[in-house]
């Protein structure tokens, strides 16, 4: 149905009521009418049109004697119009300059502009002015109250009316904050002084799992939770306070990073009635501001090590040069060739150290693959088997991550390892179970739990061993094992607790939990790579995942290729024969093609930071190829 039909069928239902009606919008404009409004009143069309000003309809009104006699006719039409602008409900009764009477009343709208309705009461004031002429029986004083009751009970009427339909529109808004609130990716309540809920939205128990999922009625620490009531605790205190904060907590049964904004209720006098609260999971934005962090720390230690380090390496190969001509001479005694020998070993422990430095503070990115768990458990079991001394073994628990997560499993296998090798040496005099427990925790974070029996952290241990070159084991380590798992962990956006068990010492480490995406379904791929070896070797990979390839050398057989119609995704190294490298194929085509780069550039590098595609880096494996091609847009 058209909007004039609805119009029109509007009118007409307004038509049918017995009564004059009028509505005027909140800049005084009439908004509709029906056809006793006009007879009623006598009006011209061009005053009953929507548009019309109020203040023309009372000029035309006042003039033509509607009012009585009237001296000012501008000031008695001022009048009107500000008695208008009120919009208060309002009911009264007049007689007409044609003899007629009616009741006027008048309801307020809350968008603004009233709504009011004309009877014409004529033959009931006939009636009762006859039943006062008649009725000898009852006193003027009895009459006089009848009247004032009836005048009373059709105020209250008009009073009943704009009350109800105030009400119909307060509970359509509440109805829409409602729908918006619940709509909010958060949780969104109130509580009062006492901290009871007296508003939440159903968002409490998605935002924090656990807690009530519906709140209202409820002391906040039920409703959260006693732990996280504690955290919460001061916030609650400086808004009840009528200080506005944020607190950021760790919803210890969930895992996730929770932001909590907790503004005051200011009542009347600046009394604070309650404690507005807004929560929202920022998890994935702590993971990677804690990544960044880690980042920038890692740049900073590589700017400042890389020349200490640079210095020492040349310190090294002098005195490895040095001992190893007089590891050559003859006729040494053998003090002297011990001496040499220890004086080698030492030199080469520092370049072994200077490699350390490296892995921890040098420029690395994450390379994340489908992983799944069981199997680099059972790679790590292979590895890590034949060096435990005889009493020690290994055992793994890894009930719930069956499924491929996407992971970096180089720097996972490479701190497990570090974290077995640790709890080997701890427990070499008594033997007993290294345990590896993995578990997913909710849907936030894979926990990595590394449990031994060999006694447990210091309590000097506990605070300082995550620091660079702290170590226990005296000359035999570098102190930077767990430096180098903390630094890898942090880097992926996790995190590293040490603890002690009844038995021992654990080490549990979380890392964000994403689940691997599926295969990226057969396309065709135009791989650009000039060396024939690299370029069989990834034609291979992806004819193994179904993918059809065509092949170019240059960019120019490329972009000749590019005309192929099927073409889905191009895989271009960066260094290329010629004046032009991938990055600038990459830049042409970037609105006609998806692409990928692959280089064997460090991270660092000023042509790869250009890229404006994703960067695969050499040497890669299948996986870590799927990985990406899965995230390709189609």
């Amino acid at each position: 149905m058209s909007e004039t039909s609805r119009e029109r069928l509007t009118q007409a239902g307004l038509n049918l009521i017995g009564q004059a009606l009028s509505i005027f919008d909140s800049d005084l404009r009439l908004a509709v009418s029906n056809r006793q409004y006009q007879l009623m009143f006598d009006l011209p069309d061009t005053l009953t049109q929507p548009g019309t000003t109020f203040e023309d309809t009372i000029r035309f009104l006042v003039t033509r004697g509607e009012y009585g006699e009237v001296d000012d006719i501008e000031a008695a039409v001022r009048e009107r119009v500000e008695t208008a602008r009120a919009f208060e409900a309002h009911y009264m009764e007049r007689q007409r300059a044609n003899g007629r009477t009616i009741s006027v009343e008048g309801a307020p709208l809350p968008e603004g502009g009233w709504v009011t309705v004309y009877t014409d009461i004529t033959p009931v004031k006939r009636q009762e002015a006859l039943l006062r002429a008649r009725s000898e029986e009852l006193s003027d004083q009895l009459l006089d109250h009848a009247e004032a009751l009836a005048a009373a009970n059709r105020e209250l009427a008009a009073t009943n009316m704009a009350l109800e339909e105030t009400s119909r529109q307060l509970a359509i808004t509440e109805a829409r904050t409602r729908q918006v609130t619940e709509m909010m990716p958060a949780h969104i309540a109130r509580v009062d002084r006492n901290l009871i809920y007296t508003f939440s939205n159903r968002r409490l128990s998605t935002v924090m799992p656990g807690s009530l999922a519906n709140a209202v009625g409820h002391h906040a620490s039920e409703a959260l939770g006693p732990e996280t009531y504690r955290k919460i605790t001061p916030g609650f205190r400086r808004a009840l306070a009528g200080e506005a904060s944020v607190v950021e907590i760790t919803h210890d049964p969930s895992g996730r990073r929770i932001r909590v904004a907790l503004t005051p209720d200011l009542a009347s006098k600046n009394e604070v009635s309650g404690v507005y609260i807004l929560s929202t999971d920022v998890t994935h934005e702590a993971q990677a501001r804690a990544a960044l962090a880690q980042s920038a720390k890692r740049e900073l230690a590589a700017q400042l090590s890389s020349g200490l380090a640079h210095d020492f390496a040349n310190l090294l190969t002098i005195i490895l040069g040095l001992q190893g001509r007089l590891e050559r001479m003859e006729g040494l005694p053998a003090d002297a060739q011990d001496a040499i020998r220890a004086t080698l070993g030492a030199a080469r422990r520092g370049g072994t150290l200077l490699d350390r430095i490296a892995a921890i503070s040098g420029p690395r990115e994450l390379r994340p693959q489908a992983v799944v768990l069981d199997d680099l458990f059972d790679d790590l079991a292979a590895m890590a088997g034949p060096t435990l001394h005889d009493p020690v073994t290994l055992d793994f628990d890894n009930s719930d991550l069956k499924d491929p997560i996407l992971l970096d499993p180089g720097p996972l296998q490479d701190s497990l390892l570090n974290l077995i090798l640790n709890a080997n040496h701890a427990m070499r005099g008594e033997g007993g179970t290294i345990r590896i427990e993995a578990r997913a925790v909710r849907d936030t974070w894979v926990e990595i739990a590394v449990t031994d029996q060999g006694g447990g952290f210091s309590e000097e241990a506990l605070e300082h061993a995550l620091d660079p070159f702290f170590t226990t084991k005296g000359n035999e380590g570098s102190g930077l094992g767990l430096s180098m798992v903390y630094d890898q962990t942090k880097l992926a956006g996790g995190t590293l607790r040490l603890a002690n068990t009844e038995d021992g010492a654990r080490v549990t480490m979380r890392l964000p939990l994403k689940p691997a995406a599926r295969q990226a379904e057969p396309m065709m791929v135009l791989l650009v790579e000039d060396d024939e070896d690299i370029r069989a070797s990834t034609r291979d990979m992806l004819r193994a995942m179904d993918h059809t390839v065509v092949e170019a050398g240059t960019i120019a057989e490329a972009e000749a290729l590019l005309n192929l119609p099927d073409i889905a995704l191009v895989l271009s190294d960066i260094q290329l024969p010629g004046p032009r490298s991938g990055v600038d194929l990459a830049r042409k085509i970037r609105n006609q093609v998806p692409m990928i780069l692959m280089t064997s550039l460090p991270p660092g590098d000023a042509l790869r930071a250009q890229a404006p595609c994703p960067v695969l880096q050499k040497p890669f494996t299948a996986a870590q190829l799927a990985a990406l091609l899965a995230g390709v847009p189609r």
